[in-house]
């Protein structure tokens, strides 16, 4: 009997634990998504019921018309061909110098790669500033250019210790093999060490291109054309200055639309991008850091 009765408070004490976590979770769960939730309701709503302050967690008087003038802006258009110029060039020359720095630097044989990780880990935290990466930016020229987005944040320190980490975790007998089958470091690096690292290398893709997508501070210090601007610094003008114009004109006549609608319709358009690409690469999100994360 005593144990049937510890085994039943057992029992109780872990439906209790599962039932108190799901709660728990659920409430997380609508904490984070109900804004995202709250925004797009409200761009596809009303303005009579917007002004009225009657939207709450259901749309009323549904209507897309601010998403018809949103798309007909020349300017979000063009805003979005740069954003996705920068991301997808950025994500690719990020990408592509941290696994060069970070294969050496993950070699057992290789000479002073203690000292070389302690000073690129210095990086992380001492920094010259913002003025002077500005004047260093001037003076090779690229003010106003697409390489001032791309070219300063080239590498990242965590990125870089996170994927050598993970080519660590390689065991070195393949290298070994392949030197002896006449194979260089090149190869090595291009056909077995990459191969194998694919996990981490989408964990870096997607780490690079949220970051180059969301970025918008050094779009507005770097870039003095505005058809040069992202989608991020224009999503910003309208947000903050309230530029409700388009190219064919004042939005704010329509009855049905107000600025609140317009400015919620450009939120939601600029993260699509990011909400369709991330479930192709969240299968490989978690094993990355993981595999980066085992030795620190």
């Amino acid at each position: 009997m005593e144990k049937k009765h510890i085994k039943l408070i057992s029992r109780t004490g872990n439906a209790a634990f599962d039932i108190a976590t799901y709660i728990i979770l659920a409430i997380i769960g609508f904490i984070t998504l109900y804004p995202m939730w709250y925004i797009l309701i409200v761009s596809v709503s009303n303005a009579q019921y917007i002004n009225a302050g009657e939207i709450s967690f259901w749309p009323k008087g549904i209507n897309f018309e601010a998403y018809k003038i949103v798309f007909d802006n020349e300017k979000i258009w063009r805003a979005y061909a740069n954003t996705i110029l920068y991301t997808v060039s950025g994500t690719a020359l990020q990408v592509i110098l941290t696994a060069m720095c970070a294969y050496p630097l993950s070699r057992q044989d290789f000479y002073g790669k203690k000292v070389l990780t302690i000073f690129t880990t210095l990086t992380m935290f001492v920094s010259g500033g913002m003025i002077p990466l500005y004047l260093v930016i001037m003076n090779l020229h690229l003010i106003n250019t697409m390489w001032a987005i791309i070219l300063p944040p080239a590498i990242s320190t965590y990125n870089m210790i996170v994927m050598r980490t993970s080519f660590q975790a390689i065991p070195h007998s393949l290298a070994e093999s392949a030197y002896l089958d006449g194979a260089n470091d090149i190869q090595i690096f291009a056909k077995i060490v990459l191969p194998l690292s694919k996990a981490i290398i989408a964990t870096m893709v997607l780490f690079y291109a949220v970051a180059h997508w969301n970025s918008f501070f050094p779009a507005m210090l770097y870039l003095n054309d505005q058809d040069k601007y992202p989608v991020q610094v224009l999503m910003r003008d309208i947000i903050i200055a309230g530029e409700m114009t388009s190219d064919t004109g004042d939005v704010t006549g329509s009855l049905n639309i107000v600025a609140t609608n317009y400015k919620y319709a450009v939120i939601i358009i600029s993260l699509l991008p990011i909400l369709f690409v991330y479930p192709f690469l969240q299968k490989h999100f978690t094993k990355g850091v993981l595999l980066g994360a085992v030795k620190g």
